[in-house]
């Protein structure tokens, strides 16, 4: 097996101490011996240790035990964390009682037996482990709160369209009730659902966002469930979904549009129970989030074809936020560029680049079918191309066959498979690129490309 951790070993017996010490070096990568409890702050100080195998008795003429159980005291609070196993001679019940009550991990009486005593021993120092990584985790999850509360808001722009989103997600942000996100590509429907939640009573907590186009049937459950170790083939270590890891906080559910109808039916049953259970075990887990949906798609066209179920839509719908294409809130197009460009201008370390009026009239003359996410791609490229101090019209780089797609009586899902099309024909069946140019997963691609036959 292989060999992991500190022990700390004392004892004031030595022949003990080097019978113990000659057992455990089988099991641990180190063994540290001591005769006197004198020097554990010393070397709690000087070694990283993982477990401590600690004699409760240390004076010949004292066999009550308190000496080991001032050093557990002592122990708990210089390291906390490290597990403590106590050794006697004497089967006192009450003390070993006493001993776990003031933090021991175990109790084991001399004489031991081998196996027993390697045991408990590696059983304290999995208990040391696992405390190590929720504590990790702890703190990757608070690293990742004040990453993203320090995460500058968009900017929004001030056409009254953007305005009357605004004033509606400031009313609904403050309370627990599920919203829905309706837009065309890239009109910045994960940017509306972060301001959600960074405005409600749940800001300190995480938002976990969950593409619904890139979840595979087969992995659905177990990436918004979480499975344990076993449950199937790959499973090899128990693992929480995204409900969970949401917990407290806001689930955003990206693309639900997507999802197929059998799943649909366990994603609602969820929802309505507020309860899940991983992959492999029947313990039902409480959950308390606050539900964000988005989707490009006619939900409720979804509806009467009977491709999406009427009960998931009410209990994801109970605020509905329609994001208006870029084209229909011109006057943001400018104000939106500029603040694209700044950005840019610090990634690429570049100064003082302005845009040329011409620039800004061919800006508003686009219609942008990529909306946002296409003005952002733009300006990012113009940064990059600009080699003076100023942005001319030359240095966009706009496709003249997107600008025929709002100027037919097209639906937004013919538009989407023309555009995904041209990319395909573009990049000659790259399908990184394509993806790339559409700003959109490898996985939401292939299911794209699926539902339109291409």
């Amino acid at each position: 097996m292989t060999k992991k951790g500190t022990i700390l070993l004392v004892d004031d017996n030595k022949s003990v101490l080097m019978a113990v010490e000659l057992l455990l070096k089988s099991y641990f990568e180190k063994v540290i011996t001591s005769v006197s409890p004198e020097r554990i702050p010393s070397i709690l100080a000087e070694e990283k240790v993982d477990v401590i195998l600690l004699d409760m008795n240390f004076s010949a003429a004292i066999n009550t035990g308190n000496e080991g159980l001032f050093w557990l005291a002592r122990i708990k609070e210089l390291s906390p964390e490290i597990p403590v196993v106590l050794f006697t001679a004497y089967a006192d019940i009450e003390l070993a009682v006493k001993a776990v009550k003031e933090g021991a991990a175990d109790f084991v009486v001399k004489p031991w037996d081998n196996a027993k005593l390697v045991a408990t021993l590696l059983s304290a120092y999995r208990l040391r482990e696992s405390q190590g990584e929720v504590k990790q985790l702890r703190e990757e999850k608070n690293v990742l709160k004040n990453q993203l509360n320090r995460e500058p808001s968009m900017l929004w722009g001030t056409s009254p369209a953007i305005m009357q989103v605004y004033n509606l997600i400031s009313k609904v942000a403050k309370t627990d009730a599920n919203v829905l996100i309706t837009g065309e590509n890239g009109t910045g429907k994960e940017m509306i659902a972060r301001e959600i939640h960074r405005l409600s009573n749940r800001s300190s907590e995480v938002m976990i966002s969950v593409d619904m186009g890139a979840v595979t049937e087969t992995l659905f459950e177990s990436e918004l469930f979480g499975h344990v170790k076993g449950a199937f083939t790959d499973a090899k270590e128990d693992r929480a979904g995204k409900f969970e890891a949401a917990n407290k906080g806001t689930l955003f559910l990206d693309e639900i549009g997507n999802l197929s109808y059998a799943l649909q039916a366990k994603l609602l049953t969820a929802l309505q129970s507020r309860k899940i259970a991983r992959i492999g075990s029947n313990k039902p887990i409480d959950i308390n989030i606050r539900l964000v949906c988005a989707t490009n798609r006619n939900v409720q066209q979804m509806v009467e074809k009977g491709v999406f179920r009427e009960d998931l839509l009410y209990r994801i719908n109970t605020i509905h936020v329609e994001v208006p294409p870029l084209r229909d809130r011109t006057e943001d197009i400018v104000p939106l560029a500029e603040y694209f460009l700044k950005k840019y201008m610090s990634k690429y370390g570049k100064e003082n680049i302005k845009l040329q009026q011409t620039a800004k009239n061919k800006l508003m003359e686009y219609r942008w079918p990529g909306n946002i996410r296409e003005l952002q791609h733009t300006i990012e490229k113009a940064v990059i191309m600009c080699e003076g101090d100023s942005i001319k019209p030359s240095d966009f780089f706009f496709k003249t066959v997107t600008t025929t797609f709002v100027e037919k009586n097209e639906t937004l899902e013919e538009m989407e498979r023309q555009m995904i099309k041209m990319a395909i024909d573009r990049s000659n069946g790259n399908l990184s690129a394509v993806a790339s140019q559409l700003g959109i997963t490898r996985q939401t691609l292939y299911n794209k490309m699926k539902k339109y036959n291409l």
